[in-house]
């Protein structure tokens, strides 16, 4: 009997202890935040630039409205650059000083200084030199094209007034220059 008693009670524990599915917790969703539009206050006007006339397209009579100082800034006359160590004028260049050409010959009581620019390497006395010889390469090909020579005049500055102060090829390129300003209309 002690045996069948031990039997009762496994069974009653057995079938007390009813099989039930565990529940599930429902899978969580991740959390997506929708992407808002940023708010808007007020619509932002964003202004066309400024657009200069090709020179080709503005006349003489309103460019000799101007200032000497404004006519530089509007940047009528490009500036080219050079290889290091060089003075010779480069083909991507050339069109440049053709297109600065065209632009003095519509506006001829201009005047104009070249002005030559070495980066920091070489003695202040070698850069000079190279400055003059860039400017003055800057000058001919300028008369070759029909300015008349008595209208530029040249100055160099060797690796005096650089236009970039950091010390490697990313800057010097920009400091190995032929500048073009207007110093008479």
């Amino acid at each position: 009997m002690a045996k069948y008693a031990t039997l009762f009670f496994a069974f009653l524990i057995l079938f007390s202890c009813a099989h039930k599915e565990p529940k599930l917790q429902k899978e969580a969703k991740p959390v997506v935040e929708e992407e808002k539009a940023p708010v808007v206050e007020k619509e932002e006007v964003i202004p066309e630039p400024e657009v200069i006339k090709p020179v080709t397209e503005t006349p003489a009579e309103d460019i000799l409205s101007y200032g000497i100082d404004e006519l530089n800034k509007m940047a009528y006359l490009k500036h080219i650059y050079f290889d290091y160590d060089k003075f010779d004028i480069k083909e991507e260049y050339k069109s440049i000083l053709e297109e600065n050409a065209r632009f003095l010959k519509r506006n001829s009581s201009i005047k104009i200084k070249i002005e030559g620019h070495c980066d920091e390497r070489g003695t202040r006395e070698y850069n000079l030199a190279l400055g003059e010889k860039r400017a003055n390469a800057a000058k001919y090909y300028l008369v070759s094209l029909g300015i008349d020579e008595d209208r530029i005049e040249t100055i160099s500055f060797g690796k005096e007034k650089p236009l970039s102060l950091c010390h490697n090829e990313s800057c010097w390129w920009q400091n190995r220059r032929a500048h073009f300003v207007i110093i008479s209309k």
